[in-house]
């Protein structure tokens, strides 16, 4: 076992990938010679040359557009967008070009493209680094839309990625990069796509949540346990495809919901997870579901800790629908 931080179990799995498969290549803003901007592919290129990791011009769309014509033609390319809050200029590549392939060829092709990025608050980052907007890739039928919210998961999901035949947005919570380190196997192994994970057993309130939020929750479930309150913590880690059976088996042994991201509340991901629940749990609920979320706002600066949600914003929302 290794002891890594979520960053080095990203670099691991780069660096295991490319060297089980000569097809696997990155791509992407500086992530040659210096690494990349958090250094998530640092050694890359001194381990598997200039042909395999490539620096390219600051053209989002134009990385994107290479990968999937790469892609195509049989390669596996990894490319990165530095921050998550460049890749508007590359939408239109992948809502209409990757996210379609498979489909506007009948299944003749695919674009086995898995786009790494950095996403969300807590670095100070400002309003031009910090956003979170898994939702639009959510809404794109054919993408596949992963977030981890720990090294070995960070891993594990990646190498799953990386070996599957359709496109992945796999988004990475920089507030959490080198925030903690956990044992991560050395010994090859997969996180399959799909299945959500059970992080905290509970039967008061299920709350749901990916990325940094899941440290949040597991926070606010430790200040509920002081006030006899026993909350079950599901890391969705998928975001699409969605683990419904998981979130409804929650539900139904509870009783009540809280979904947590960060986000802007309207129309983010957290909605789905209420409409879903609402539809096929409804008579299981003994309270409202409730949303903790950012701000309606551009992500502000100076008040980050005020528009992102925190243990005390989580713990105000199991107090609500557990006095409901």
């Amino acid at each position: 076992m290794a002891d890594l931080t979520l960053l080095q179990a990203v670099n691991s799995a780069l660096h295991e990938e490319m060297t089980r498969d000569d097809n696997v290549v990155v791509l992407g803003e500086d992530v040659g010679l210096n690494g990349g901007v958090f250094r998530a592919t640092e050694g890359l290129y001194q381990k598997f040359g200039a042909e395999r990791v490539m620096d390219t011009p600051l053209s989002e769309s134009g990385i994107i557009g290479a990968a999937i014509g790469m892609a195509v033609y049989g390669l596996k390319p990894v490319p990165e967008i530095q921050f998550a809050d460049f890749i508007y200029p590359a939408f239109d590549q992948i809502v209409s070009e990757l996210a379609k392939m498979r489909y506007r060829s009948g299944g003749d092709y695919t674009s086995p493209v898995v786009i790494r990025t950095p996403y969300g608050g807590g670095i100070r980052g400002g309003h031009y680094h910090s956003q979170s907007p898994e939702a639009y890739f959510c809404h794109t039928p054919g993408l596949q839309v992963v977030i981890p919210s720990n090294p070995y998961d960070a891993k594990g999901l990646l190498k799953a990625a990386i070996r599957g035949e359709d496109p992945v947005i796999f988004m990475e919570p920089k507030k959490i990069y080198r925030a903690f380190k956990q044992d991560v196997p050395e010994a090859d192994y997969v996180v399959p796509i799909g299945p959500a994970n059970i992080v905290r057993e509970g039967t008061d309130v299920s709350i749901f949540c990916y990325g940094s939020m899941v440290q949040v929750a597991l926070r606010a479930a430790e200040k509920a346990a002081e006030s006899g309150w026993n909350a079950e913590i599901v890391d969705l880690r998928t975001l699409y495809p969605l683990d419904i059976e998981t979130i409804l088996n929650s539900v139904k042994k509870t009783g009540r919901a809280i979904v947590v991201y960060e986000a802007p509340k309207t129309c983010g991901y957290g909605a789905e997870i209420a409409a879903t629940i609402a539809e096929k749990a409804i008579d299981y609920l003994e309270a409202p579901i409730l949303r903790v979320a950012g701000l309606d706002t551009p992500f502000p600066y100076t008040l980050e800790y005020v528009y992102m949600p925190h243990p005390a914003r989580v713990y105000r929302a199991i107090q609500d629908v557990m006095a409901y």
